[in-house]
């Protein structure tokens, strides 16, 4: 096997940004999909448990098949990856919407076609990541990162606020005709996609067994050579299982807890993404980011202090939790921008599918755990004591990682990329 260097130029840029704009269409119908099913679980049963395992049940193929994506990223063409995963989607969409024009509507059919949908999902994502690299140069990686989140969250902002709209003006009874809109925004991502050409980083010149057993092992092996990130995708799995509560139980905590509805939730989802669009803003700016790893714990505590203060508000305070959800969202650009860079900068364009998809799936495993027992322990402790609970806990581990492991002595702008054809051996920090 014959590994080619791809080297990003303007023109594979410009195609990027092309790509690009036609996915923020596609994230803009997932978007409202994603409002608007989970408010009409909501809605109809007022039920933690229910939603809990709606999410489960959207997240488990994610982390599952993340890491097999990533292998297929690699070896295949990325682009009909890209086009049969979002196809995928479009079609389950569909789906949908003739079962709600002709009234069947059940809860677990919803449930089971959006865990069909995350199956699609998986591919999608890391493969998307991984074109970055490979049309993106070096030197603008830090920035598009940057713009990334502050799209995605002007996206989000208007995907979420366009389905509080709909469902205000058409109601819960024409569901199926809301989401009709996932599938137009489908056509549109499909314009650019077509047109582009995705460089292909892997050149077999011979025919060989495809061994995506091997391949992921071998990611595996890489991954323990790059200093810091065990101990980054440890304390990654921790959290992530400490933020699904609020990732899981938003809608039931604004109507149960506050009396809100998907009016309301739209209001704060607006102001939620608001603060990821700033905290986008800032780190696109910033061109240059120095001691990367103290950076992103300082983001770290911001979103463990913001998920705190949303458990704490009172009563139908809707602004506060809004304002509190802006401050937990603030530091998210910050946080996942920075590590994707470091990612992007150090693994070679020839692995960065299969390394990103086992860094996702990895930092994800313990997920789908604290999103089934989401819903019980709302139940059993309150939804708002829940939240609490794990905002602390969250920042405690943040504070006693960066004090007394050997992780914020690792300079990342003093590290070159690991050598794509050489076990190329990078010092470790203790872990």
């Amino acid at each position: 096997m014959i590994y080619m260097e791809v080297k990003p130029t303007k023109e594979t840029y410009r195609s990027y940004l092309f790509f690009w704009s036609g996915q923020l269409f596609s994230l803009f119908g997932s978007t409202v999909i994603n409002f608007l099913l989970i408010w009409w679980l909501t809605t109809i049963t007022g039920s933690p448990v229910i939603v809990s395992i709606a999410y489960f049940a959207n997240f488990v193929p994610f982390v599952i098949l993340t890491p097999i994506a990533g292998v297929f990223a690699d070896r295949f063409k990325k682009k009909s990856i890209i086009l049969l995963a979002d196809s995928t989607q479009a079609i389950l969409t569909f789906f949908l919407v003739i079962f709600f024009f002709i009234n069947f509507e059940n809860i677990w059919l919803v449930i089971g076609i959006n865990g069909i949908r995350g199956i699609a999902q998986a591919f999608h994502q890391p493969t998307t990541n991984a074109v970055i690299p490979s049309m993106v140069p070096k030197e603008k990686l830090s920035r598009i990162n940057g713009i990334n989140f502050l799209f995605a969250g002007v996206v989000q902002i208007s995907g979420n606020v366009t389905a509080g709209i709909l469902w205000a003006i058409f109601g819960i009874e024409n569901l199926g005709l809301m989401l009709m809109i996932d599938v137009f925004t489908f056509f549109i991502a499909l314009v650019p996609l077509l047109m582009i050409s995705i460089p292909s980083v892997n050149l077999n010149t011979e025919k060989q067994k495809i061994t995506i057993l091997s391949d992921f092992v071998e990611g595996l092996k890489i991954m323990r050579k790059l200093p810091g990130v065990v101990i980054l995708i440890g304390l990654s799995m921790l959290l992530n299982f400490l933020i699904q509560p609020i990732n899981t139980l938003l809608t039931v905590f604004i109507q149960n807890s506050h009396g809100g509805g998907p009016t309301q939730g739209a209001i704060i989802s607006a102001m939620v993404q608001g603060g990821m669009i700033v905290g986008a803003i800032i780190v696109t700016i910033k061109k240059e980011w120095t001691n990367k790893m103290r950076w992103i714990f300082i983001g770290l505590i911001g979103v463990m202090i913001g998920y705190g203060f949303i458990a704490l508000a009172p009563p139908g305070w809707i602004l506060w939790i809004g304002i509190s959800g802006a401050l937990f969202a603030y530091f998210l650009p910050l946080v996942n921008s920075l590590y994707n860079t470091v990612i992007q900068t150090i693994v070679p364009n020839d692995k960065i599918g299969r390394i990103m998809s086992i860094d996702m799936a990895l930092s994800m495993l313990i997920s789908p755990i604290g999103i089934l027992i989401s819903g019980p322990l709302g139940e059993f402790f309150g939804v708002a004591n829940l939240f609490l609970y794990c905002a602390i806990i969250g920042l405690a581990v943040s504070i006693i990682t960066w004090f007394f492991s050997g992780i914020k002595h690792i300079d990342y702008d003093a590290i070159d990329t690991l050598d794509a054809s050489e076990e190329k051996e990078t010092k470790a920090i203790p872990i």
